[in-house]
């Protein structure tokens, strides 16, 4: 599969249908012939050493484990701080993180093959009781299909496909009849009514009890589901399919990555992030391999080893080759835009890409694997674990840390590909990290804040499903393991499939439909095993020789920087560009820039270098600078303060943090640029002018809205689907002059946060906001008007309770329109939300799980918002690199003038159906990342 596979050693011929023992098999003797190159000339640690991290992993697993059994369990997961069970409906809604939870004792599915892997049998086997007399999968819950599929349905399926190999040894699960099937079998067809949609793609959430759609489902409203979310299928479907024979699961989870194959962006060979499951067209069209896609690049290429259908495999490597073009820019993986690959679309990386140095090593690409793993181990070493995101300078963006296992994932592959010890002395790292700083009385507590150590109450089940089999696999002996490993194959959630399923009940149609391909390199399509003598030169210190140039690179230095500046000036050449001496009226140095990343890999090398200077001075520049977020609260109908959108701050105007907040009625400036004078002055004297992004400084839409009347202003991003979910905190810069004479309150809103502002336009007219430094309480907002008394108090038990009546002329609402209001709110109070401010958490990040957020609630606030976030444009229009440049030219325009912000929008009803599943998520991103 790689470059070197039609090379001499170990380039063995693999058929491309051949079946997988036999790939599996040729694959093994690769592994071989690695790892003795590499153990020729390190130390390797003892036996002893390794037997006894393997047992402290083991005493590990056993508190966690133990704790949830004690404290939680029938419930979903442990709460390790409070040391009590997590049951949906019982604790204050944490948004779409909560949609895992779907109470059928998840933790417990979750570990059932963890139980095997680390030799726990006994427990293995009362566990599968337990689930057999415990587990409700009918439950009147809304759950996230992609959560549900790879850790419940995933779980009964590895636990199945062990349960039986125990059974055939003769000595555990006697009894066991294909109970844990029979139940995955069930999930599965409730999980199907997901897929009805044109496309095949399936809705992001189910009612277990009621599906789609239905009054009492409470969901099938939803238009966009991300990537991952819609091609991590493939596995869980096709086991499904062959353990029982029906066929339906494997063709589904087929129809939906055909879409996604279909629907990928022609000239790049891309994938966005998010797609609408009915047209689709990307929401989302920034790409990457972290959150949101990151598991559907991984399930391509497992499909192609558990099912041996080479067309997964021709799909992966086109994916893969676009992915080396554009998005690696080693040791960074960074996120690019699907039309405009050779742009980034954002300036941090999410914790969820560490999984792909472990891809890495199964595509057989083994050098980029090794840097990418290097750089994380350098960001683990300085805040001891991996932020959920950090910036191409190695800064903490996201604070927060889950307890995510993808980098111990990674660890382990590196390990078994080239057997150096340094990855055993990272998983001891790791090892020593999570006793040191997670663990509590009742478990392992995932971190609030990785610079000050703060825990969270939480300890998700991915824990126990994936972190404790890749720490002991680790450091396991072949001999230390009951069963062959090689035999299986890893989810993304780390459960085990058996590749004997690649001939049983193959009914699908192995014809490759992969088409449309851009020029590749043949190397992509060899197949063969990679050549272990290219990717591993006959030198022990080989991978020292990769990772020795980035042991201080988190610390910001740079050694074959400096080397290779030194040889410039000894060969006559020039030195590369240095931001501090760029120059935008330079045209020498623009044709530099221009060259930069797009020629040779010393050009690419002098473009990351220079990106990560023009940050540090940037940085610099502003950090004096940095404002916090602001708040645009909707307090008109039917929102009544409800709707909090997070807004970014201009460094000019009137400052909301030292004076009263600013109320009033929004309306479009015409022309929407705001650009020139305007033309509607009487539409918004006295109100707040709605201002599109674009074609002119900030300062000076300000000044021509202020001159109309205006008492503030709210600028709305351009960049269609952007959202303060997925970029960091935006804020508006002055014109390099005096912006004294601006006395309004300006605000800048993303593109999905303004839209909302656009659509209750559109759907109610008068909409009327308040502009703050911080949401505002609603009762305050709401003083002396008429409205149901739940809305104020947010108490959803309320809802059914007879309406007050009132003959006050002022009341200009109906019995009819108090009902629709009713009827709108409950959408928002049926999942029992504590908080009433929208917040949002591109979980994502889990993985994924990287919904479309509305907005964020600034109501609390980090007290280092400086260190967290990247103030980032791309016309030039904000403090960030690009207003280096400003002062060197006279004006800059954005780069999309000419996009309308007139565009149909989502309906309000569905927008608020929607807010409901994001509130709690929203302020989690906001609290970690200031």
């Amino acid at each position: 599969m790689s470059e070197a596979g039609g090379g001499p050693g170990c380039g063995f011929p693999v058929p491309q249908r051949a079946p997988w023992s036999l790939v599996a098999a040729t694959a093994a003797l690769c592994l071989v012939s690695a790892t003795s190159v590499w153990t020729a000339g390190a130390a390797p640690m003892s036996r002893e050493e390794k037997q006894k991290l393997g047992n402290q992993v083991l005493e590990m697993f056993d508190h966690a484990y133990g704790n949830y059994m004690e404290h939680a369990y029938p419930a979903d997961e442990l709460m390790p701080l409070t040391c009590r069970g997590r049951v949906r409906g019982q604790e204050p809604s944490r948004g779409d993180v909560d949609d895992a939870l779907g109470k059928f004792s998840l933790t417990l599915i979750d570990s059932l093959d963890t139980l095997v892997v680390l030799n726990k049998t006994k427990e293995f086997e009362d566990a599968v009781r337990k689930v057999l007399r415990d587990v409700n999968l009918d439950n009147d819950v809304v759950v996230s299909v992609f959560e549900t599929n790879i850790r419940v349905l995933g779980g009964l399926l590895g636990g199945h496909s062990l349960a039986i190999m125990l059974k055939e040894k003769g000595e555990y699960m006697q009894w066991y009849n294909d109970e844990l099937l029979q139940m995955a079998k069930q999930l599965g067809y409730k999980l199907l009514p997901a897929f009805n949609t044109t496309s095949g793609l399936p809705y992001p959430r189910i009612n277990l009890k009621f599906g789609i759609r239905k009054p009492e489902a409470r969901t099938g409203t939803e238009t966009d589901t991300c990537t991952a979310c819609a091609g991590t299928l493939i596995l869980e479907f096709a086991a499904l399919s062959r353990f029982t024979g029906a066929t339906i699961f494997e063709e589904y989870a087929r129809k939906a990555l055909d879409f996604l194959w279909e629907k990928r962006q022609r000239s790049s060979n891309l994938v966005g992030v998010t797609i609408n499951i009915h047209t689709g067209d990307w929401v989302r069209k920034d790409s990457g391999v972290g959150a949101g896609i990151d598991s559907y690049y991984e399930y391509l290429l497992k499909a192609y080893v558990l099912l041996g259908d080479d067309s997964f495999l021709e799909r992966f490597n086109t994916h893969y080759d676009a992915i080396m073009r554009y998005i690696s820019q080693p040791p960074l993986l960074l996120d690019v835009h699907i039309h405009k690959p050779m742009l980034n679309a954002r300036t941090w990386m999410d914790a969820l890409l560490a999984f792909f140095p472990g891809l890495q090593v199964l595509k057989g690409d083994i050098r980029p694997a090794i840097e990418t793993h290097e750089m994380l181990y350098q960001v683990i070493k300085k805040h001891n674990f991996l932020p959920e995101a950090f910036t191409t300078d190695f800064r903490v963006h996201w604070a927060q840390h889950p307890l995510r296992p993808e980098f111990a994932e990674s660890t382990y592959f590196l390990y078994k590909a080239t057997g150096d010890p340094y990855y055993l002395e990272v998983g001891k790292t790791l090892i020593e990290n999570l006793n040191k700083y997670a663990r509590v009385p009742c478990g392992f507590a995932a971190m609030k804040d990785v610079r000050t150590g703060s825990h969270e109450d939480r300890m998700d089940s991915f824990f126990l499903a994936e972190m404790f089999k890749y720490l002991y696999l680790l450091f396991a002996d072949k001999e230390d393991i009951i069963f062959d490993i090689e035999d299986y194959i890893f989810t993304t959630e780390a459960h085990l499939l058996p590749l004997w399923l690649s001939t049983t009940n193959q009914s699908m149609s192995k014809k490759n439909t992969t088409s449309e391909y851009t020029e590749l390199d043949d190397s992509n399509f060899d197949w063969t095993c990679p050549n272990t003598q290219i990717l591993f030169p006959n030198d022990p210190l080989y991978a020292q020789s990769i990772r020795e140039p980035l042991k201080n690179v988190v610390d910001k230095s740079c050694p074959r920087g400096i080397i290779r500046v030194e040889e410039s000036f000894r060969s006559g050449a020039k030195p590369p560009l240095r931001a501090r001496d760029f120059m935008a009226t330079n045209p020498e140095h623009l044709e530099i820039l221009k060259k930069m990343g797009a020629a040779s890999s010393i050009d690419a090398e002098d473009g990351l270098r220079f990106m990560q200077e023009m940050i540090e001075l940037s940085s610099q520049q502003q950090k004096e600078q940095q404002l916090p977020p602001r708040a645009v609260q909707i307090v008109s109908h039917p929102f009544f303060g409800r709707v909090v959108l997070t807004a970014g701050p201009a460094q000019f105007g009137l400052d909301l943090s030292k004076h009263k907040e600013t109320r009033g009625f929004v309306a479009s400036s015409k022309p929407y640029n705001g650009c020139s004078e305007l033309t509607n002055p009487e539409a918004v004297m006295g109100k707040i002018a709605l201002i599109q992004r674009g074609q002119c400084m900030f300062a000076e839409k300000a000044r021509n809205i202020q001159n109309a009347g205006a008492i503030g202003g709210i600028v709305i991003d351009d960049n269609e689907g952007s959202s303060s979910d997925t970029a960091p905190l935006f804020q508006m810069a002055g014109d390099g002059k005096d912006t004294d004479d601006i006395k309004i309150p300006m605000l800048f809103l993303f593109s999905k946060e303004g839209s909302i502002i656009l659509d209750a336009i559109r759907e109610y007219e008068e909409v009327e906001v308040l502009l703050s430094d911080k949401a505002k309480d609603r009762a305050a907002i709401l003083k002396g008007k008429m409205i149901p008394s739940y809305i104020i108090n947010s108490n959803p038990e309320m809802e059914n309770e007879e309406q007050p009546s009132s003959e006050n002329d002022s009341q200009n609402q109906s019995a009819e329109q108090m009902t629709s209001i009713s009827q709108e709110i409950d959408l928002i109070d049926q999942e029992s939300l504590e908080e009433t401010s929208l917040n949002s958490h591109p979980e994502s990040l889990s993985p994924a799980d990287t919904d479309n957020a509305a907005s964020v609630s600034p109501s609390e606030q980090n007290s280092n918002p400086a260190e967290n976030h990247e103030t980032t444009s791309l016309d030039g229009e904000c403090t960030d690199l690009d207003n280096q440049l400003q002062e060197q030219s006279e004006t800059e325009e954005d780069s999309s003038p000419n996009v309308s912000w007139g565009k149909k929008v989502q309906p309000i009803d569905s927008i608020l159906a929607d807010w409901n599943e994001d509130i709690e998520a929203f302020e989690m991103m906001e609290k970690d990342e200031l």
